[in-house]
């Protein structure tokens, strides 16, 4: 388990970087072809869409081809896809190749954190803190290793080096042994697994809507919600984190940029000690304790104009963010049995989709509004969340008790 484990953070690593290095370069991929940031702007929604379609139809390619399987074809369209945004192709081209390079660090974002979740089956929240840790690594670490091949004039090496990584990575999944597990990534387990949900559906006479029980279907739209809220939010503060300081602040450009350093160092190191705590205290309990000191934090944030008081917020706000996503997945996963892989798919999409959606919602509320009106909808945008998480383990508790009446097998 430990090998299929450091495999999934590095596989975590590499959709890291693969989610950051568009932006990271973009502005001299549009020099380069001498595009508008309209134009730019199209090649990173072709990236989501694709996103979005591999991590929808992940679990239905997972059931019918086998996890490992799955990993090697999503694993592989992003190696493809690396290597061939390398060539720097005609424009035309590379919008066209931008929905694979979604789809397969999509699709492996959906069935790695799936695959850990139902295997690791001890120690879960801290196997899944420890995945988003390195994703938060690579997010971090892209960034800087742009900036200096940007400045050494190298910057089209951002894509072979993606291309690289993910090939060796891609090698590992196709010739390493994880033992007895070999046997749970196969094809065959997968159609058993399927059978046995089939057979457990018709054994309990549940309507099914999407394999879920209409009695899942509550707390999966708050998951949904909560997730979409969450990803919205936290995606909409880091990519405007600069441009508020240096109007909330007046801080220097220099100085507001680092800040976003200082906001995903954070979150990387709070990774480390999610999982760990999540398991000690309790789902529910950290949740709660996180996302309510997230909206404290950001309530502080609009009441001081100092640049030291706001990088203090900046910092604690990243330490709070740092398990709810990780650690989200694994409560909705553990009251959503036998459907981790299509509960993971859908709620990693809703995150894709507050991603895309609030970030421009913010971008607007920041042209028609003040800064300081800007963080009151940051801070209420997660007060909101924090209502939601409420109603969520609230129906939560439902779901337990609806689970302890009638056992549903876990597969």
């Amino acid at each position: 388990m430990k090998k299929l484990l450091w495999l999934g953070c590095f596989s975590y690593l590499l959709i890291g970087v693969a989610h950051i290095i568009g932006g990271s370069i973009l502005e001299q991929l549009i020099e380069h072809y001498g595009l508008s940031y309209k134009d730019g702007g199209q090649w990173i929604m072709n990236q989501f869409l694709g996103f979005l379609v591999g991590v929808l139809f992940t679990p239905a390619i997972s059931a019918r081809f086998g996890k490992r399987t799955t990993v090697l074809f999503a694993i592989g369209m992003l190696t493809l896809s690396e290597a061939a945004y390398s060539l720097l192709l005609p424009w035309g081209w590379m919008l066209a190749v931008a929905p694979l390079a979604g789809l397969g660090f999509g699709m492996t974002e959906a069935i790695v954190g799936a695959m850990i979740i139902e295997l690791h089956k001890e120690g879960t929240a801290a196997a899944m803190s420890r995945l988003e840790t390195f994703f938060g690594i690579g997010a971090l670490v892209i960034p800087l290793t742009a900036a200096y091949l940007i400045q050494q004039n190298i910057w089209q090496l951002s894509f072979p080096i993606l291309a690289a990584m993910s090939g060796i990575i891609f090698v590992l999944w196709l010739t390493l042994s994880f033992g007895k597990l070999d046997d749970e990534l196969s094809a065959q387990r997968s159609l058993e697994k399927a059978r046995e949900r089939k057979q457990n559906t018709a054994e309990h006479g549940k309507a099914i809507v999407w394999g879920y029980s209409k009695r899942m279907l509550p707390f999966l739209a708050l998951a949904a919600l909560f997730f979409m809220f969450y990803v919205g939010m936290e995606m909409s503060f880091s990519n405007y984190l600069p441009a508020i300081l240096i109007e909330h602040t007046q801080a220097s450009e220099v100085a507001a940029a680092s800040t976003l350093s200082v906001f995903w160092g954070t979150v990387a190191i709070g990774r480390i000690f999610a999982g760990i705590l999540a398991d000690r205290m309790g789902y529910t309990k950290y949740l709660l304790i996180a996302t309510a000191a997230s909206a404290i934090v950001f309530c502080l944030m609009t009441l001081f104009d100092t640049y030291l008081l706001m990088l203090v917020f900046i910092a604690l706000s990243g330490l709070f963010f740092a398990g709810l996503f990780g650690i989200g997945l694994v409560y909705a996963n553990s009251l959503l049995p036998g459907t981790t892989e299509r509960t993971t798919s859908i709620l990693v999409a809703c995150g894709g989709i507050g991603g895309a959606v609030f970030p421009r919602i913010t971008g607007w509320f920041m042209d028609q509004y003040t800064i300081s009106a800007t963080l009151w909808y940051l801070a209420a945008l997660v007060i909101i969340l924090l209502s939601l998480l409420i109603i969520w383990i609230i129906l939560g508790v439902k779901q337990a008790r609806g689970l302890a009446s009638k056992p549903v097998s876990v597969s």
